[in-house]
């Protein structure tokens, strides 16, 4: 029995083992890299590159678009406010799925690489999960900051309105505020409808609207950095035998995801001005980055399988899969699926809700098969 023990231990820990190992996983990378060279075709790939630019931006205004227009097409209708929550609710499964099973895994897969994790410090520690959590850590302080700050403009402006009154409206706190609502502004000024009766509601919509938008805000730009590092990847590559099934991949990718922030622009109620700039920014973005891409392969001629492109790939990626991550659970599905009234007086649409973000999730998490 100790003579059997001895040989395993022996075969386990032979230095023969670890070299056959090592040989292996030496192969692999030798045979993916010669898959690689014979795929690499700069002509043909700045060709792919160059319809790609206009596919991906066409695709994003589409996909943004789609949900603003339609949250215009029923704003004042009695539906509006439940068909935002739905499509809010296909949103969040969107953002969701991108950072846990587009933007991570490819985060990992850079930081993985035989030509990163052969050395020093990235063999030693898991790189990947630490700016995650950096990332989530992040957007929780931006989201702490910004809600002390409305909450304090808040008080402070109810507080101001409070010393201005002259007047306070005669009888239980309901009764007023149902004359108030019905009657004209200058019979509210001469009932006193300046003073907390008004003020105990504004402040409250105002504040869920400053949530929202900073909500928005916040995630366009978590998606932004993913869709830099999307164009930036590609716009380095040589390799033709990528960038082709990429492009369609892309398009149906930029489409879901600007459905996702365009669900989320739609309810925050920017001005059309800001909602024409967020729509914007999201639709040029891959396409910068792939030009981006291209102006760096020129200088440099790193392609993205340079292993400080795949640090700066894989450090940027796990940044934003954690600020996608925090603000896909706690700012998109915790606060419509526990905070949200409208939700919770009705049970129909908590499960066309629920539906819907696993929809999201379902169709974003699909493309991964492809990008």
């Amino acid at each position: 029995k100790g003579r059997k023990c001895n040989e395993v231990y022996n075969n386990i820990f032979s230095p023969s083992l670890w070299f056959s190992l090592n040989y292996r996983a030496m192969a692999v990378c030798g045979t993916d890299t010669a898959r690689a060279l014979s795929c690499r075709d700069g002509r043909a790939a700045a060709n792919l590159k160059l319809v790609s630019i206009f596919v991906i931006f066409f695709t994003s205004v589409v996909g943004i678009s789609l949900p603003v227009m339609l949250a215009r097409l029923f704003h004042g209708k009695p539906v509006y406010d439940k068909a935002i929550l739905i499509i809010k609710c296909f949103a969040a499964g969107v953002i969701l799925s991108t950072s846990l099973v587009h933007v991570l895994p490819d985060a990992f897969d850079a930081l993985s690489d035989c030509q990163v994790a052969s050395h020093h410090p990235w063999k030693d520690f898991p790189f990947s999960g630490l700016i995650t959590l950096i990332g989530v850590l992040t957007a929780l302080l931006v989201d702490l900051t910004a809600t002390s700050h409305v909450d304090s403009h808040s008080h402070s402006s109810h507080s101001h309105d409070k010393t201005r009154s002259h007047y306070t409206p005669i009888g239980t706190k309901e009764e007023s505020t149902t004359v108030c609502r019905k009657s004209s502004a200058e019979s509210q000024v001469e009932l006193g409808c300046t003073s907390a009766t008004l003020d105990d509601r504004l402040p409250e919509e105002e504040l869920v609207k400053m949530k929202q938008r900073l909500v928005s805000q916040v995630l366009e730009i978590g998606i932004i950095f993913h869709s830099v590092i999307i164009g930036v990847t590609m716009g380095m590559s040589q390799n033709q035998c990528t960038i082709r099934p990429l492009i369609a991949a892309l398009a149906f990718h930029q489409i879901f995801e600007g459905m996702g922030l365009g669900g989320c622009i739609a309810q925050a109620g920017f001005n059309f001005v800001t909602t024409a700039y967020m729509c914007f920014m999201f639709s040029v973005t891959t396409p910068m980055g792939i030009v981006l891409g291209m102006i760096i392969f020129s200088l440099t001629g790193y392609d993205d399988n340079n292993p400080n492109a795949l640090i700066l790939e894989g450090l940027l990626g796990s940044l934003s899969a954690g600020v996608l991550i925090y603000m896909g659970l706690v700012d998109l599905i915790a606060l419509d699926f526990f905070h949200n009234k409208l939700m919770s007086s009705h049970s129909w649409l908590k499960k066309a809700s629920y539906i819907a973000l696993v929809l999201g999730s379902t169709s974003m998490s699909i493309l991964a098969l492809w990008a």
